[in-house]
C-alpha cells in the first residue's frame, strides 16, 4: 500500500504501459483518474480497477488540448479533492525521416509528448503546492539517449522531455514536488506494434531483434515499467528528483 489515501492521474491509461501503471497504483491504494483520448480504452482499464475493488474515474482527454487538460484536473479535484501523483505517459508515435516529416506530424509529436506533459504539470501545479507536495513521472524512452533509424520526430520528443523533466525538478523543488522520468526500452505493447509496422519487418523477427539489443535478451513487460513508475511516485524516492530511471535491459550500458 505505497500509495495509500493518494491521488493519481495517470496519462494515456487506456493501454500499454499506462494501463499497467493505472493498475499497479490502484493495487498500491491510490484512487486512480485514467486520462485518455482513447474512450473505450481508457473506460476499460477504470471498469478492471473498480471490480478489483480500486477506484477510479476515467476523463477524455487529449492532453495537447489546454482546454482538456484544464477540465481534467478540475474533474479530479471534484472527485478526489487533490492531486498527489502525476504521470505524464500519453504519447503520440511518429517515425519518419527529416525529409518525409509534415508539419503536422511535428505538431503532434511534440504537442502530445512535450506540450502535453507541460499543460499537464501546468494545471496540477496549484493543487500540488496547496496540498504541500507531490510527484510526478514522466515517461521518456531509450529514445531520448540513443540515435535510430527513421526515428527523428519521436526520439527529438523523447530527448525534450528528459530536459523538461530536469527543468521541471529544479523550479518545483521548492514546492516539495519531486519530478522524474522514467525512460523504457524495448516493451511489448501497440507502440511496439506500430513501430514494427512501420519497419516493415513480421513480427517474430522484428520482436526476435529488439529483444537481442539488450543484456537480458528480452522485450519488457509492461508492468515491469510501471514498478519503476511507483518507486519515482512513492514516498520510498522522497530523495530522487531531476532523475530519469533506465529500464532497459542494459541496452543502452
Amino acid at each position: 500500500m505505497r500509495l495509500e489515501n493518494k491521488v493519481a492521474i495517470v496519462t494515456g491509461g487506456a493501454a500499454g504501459i499506462g494501463r499497467a501503471i493505472c493498475e499497479l497504483f490502484a493495487q498500491e491504494g491510490a484512487k486512480i483518474v485514467v486520462a485518455d483520448i482513447e474512450v473505450d480504452g481508457g473506460e476499460e482499464t477504470t471498469r478492471m480497477i473498480r471490480e478489483s475493488r480500486g477506484e477510479s474515474l476515467f476523463v477524455r482527454t487529449d492532453v495537447s488540448v489546454e482546454s482538456d487538460v484544464q477540465a481534467m484536473v478540475e474533474a479530479t479535484k471534484a472527485a478526489y479533492g487533490t492531486v498527489d501523483v502525476l504521470v505524464n505517459d500519453a504519447a503520440a508515435f511518429v517515425f519518419g525521416e527529416v525529409q518525409n516529416i509534415t508539419d503536422a506530424d511535428w505538431q503532434r509529436v511534440f504537442g502530445v509528448n512535450v506540450i502535453g506533459q507541460a499543460y499537464c504539470v501546468k494545471h496540477v501545479l496549484p493543487v500540488m503546492k496547496e496540498a504541500g507536495g507531490g510527484a510526478i513521472v514522466n515517461i521518456a524512452s531509450v529514445s531520448g539517449y540513443i540515435a535510430q533509424p527513421a526515428f527523428i520526430p519521436y526520439n527529438a520528443s523523447k530527448g525534450a522531455v528528459m530536459q523538461l523533466t530536469r527543468c521541471l525538478a529544479l523550479d518545483l523543488a521548492p514546492y516539495n514536488i519531486r519530478v522524474n522520468c522514467v525512460c523504457p526500452g524495448s516493451v511489448l505493447t501497440q507502440a511496439t506494434e506500430l513501430h514494427r509496422k512501420f519497419v516493415g519487418e513480421d513480427r517474430e523477427t522484428f520482436l526476435a531483434e529488439a529483444a537481442n539489443s539488450n543484456f537480458m535478451k528480452r522485450n519488457a513487460d509492461p508492468r515491469e515499467i510501471a514498478c519503476g513508475a511507483l518507486f519515482l511516485a512513492s514516498d520510498e524516492a522522497s530523495f530522487v528528483t531531476g532523475t530519469p530511471l533506465v529500464m532497459d535491459g542494459g541496452g543502452t550500458a
